[in-house]
């Protein structure tokens, strides 16, 4: 063996010059880590951003750095800063929430409820979505306990009160069917528009359901009034024996049978965000 293979050799084996390399070890002889033990209380700023559901993690840094994130009220452009979960975090003014942001839509059966209180023994529309999320998902609207069809739940509180701001219109097409026959008159009311609790109601479009009896029709309406549906009809002596509705905002029953429940794309959370 050369001089050269010899050094070789001893350097491979750790040895220098007679001597060690030295190492850190713990005393169970294993290398001591040089990691601090991460805080489960914060975490990244550009991930804590993306969770809020504004943008990519990716995006995040751009937007770190261009100055439009506050933390506690003060700007952070660093990278890698970390936030803890009870910090205020704002982007553009706007209050973030790092919870990732889910919507679920759910075709709702009869005689369950809507309300959030716990009612004990009743049948409750959180539970057909239990499986859905770990995370609590609230209805964005109520719905009397006779009615079904179409109900969105999400934990975007900002979604939801943009939905149920009455100045953004959002579309609603309910089926009824009346405990009697609808009047041609009373269907003229409302398409003129009625007054329910001193306020206007006005309906986009009302008709006959084709090919089926006169008690049956079809409501279209923007309005964010609770029960507003049953009220017009009520309002001229009529009671809805069905409520279904088919359509909200422009998600649809569409493969949603009743009881079920589905994802919303992203393209329909996209949609739901442009109302007025």
């Amino acid at each position: 063996m050369g001089r050269s293979d010899y050094n070789k050799d001893r350097k491979s084996s750790g040895k220098d010059n007679g001597g060690t390399r030295k190492r850190n070890f713990t005393g169970s002889g294993k290398p001591k880590s040089t990691q601090k033990p991460s805080d489960p209380n914060s975490i990244r700023l550009n991930k804590y951003v993306a969770n809020s559901g504004v943008c990519s993690r990716r995006e995040a840094d751009v937007f770190i750095a261009a100055g439009s994130v506050t933390v506690n009220g003060k700007v952070v452009s660093e990278m890698g800063y970390k936030v803890k979960l009870d910090d205020v975090v704002k982007f553009d003014g706007r209050h973030l929430n790092p919870e990732k942001r889910e919507y679920v839509l759910l075709n709702k059966p009869k005689d369950f409820s809507t309300t959030v209180r716990n009612e004990h023994g009743k049948r409750n529309v959180a539970g057909l979505i239990s499986s859905a999320s770990k995370a609590t998902l609230l209805p964005v609207d109520k719905m009397a306990k006779a009615s079904t069809g179409l109900l969105l739940f999400t934990n975007d509180k900002e979604l939801t009160r943009r939905l149920l701001n009455p100045k953004n219109g959002l579309r609603k097409i309910y089926h009824v069917e009346l405990s009697k026959a609808l009047s041609p008159a009373d269907l003229k009311k409302i398409q003129d528009g009625l007054a329910i609790d001193e306020k206007v109601v006005n309906v986009h479009d009302i008709s006959y359901v084709d090919n089926a009896p006169k008690n049956q029709v079809g409501i279209e309406l923007f309005s964010s009034r609770s029960n507003i549906v049953t009220k017009i009809f009520e309002h001229l002596g009529y009671e809805v024996a069905k409520l279904d509705r088919v359509v909200y905002g422009g998600l649809t029953k569409k493969d949603l049978p009743r009881g079920h429940w589905r994802y919303l794309t992203k393209q329909e959370v996209v949609n739901l965000g442009m109302v007025n």
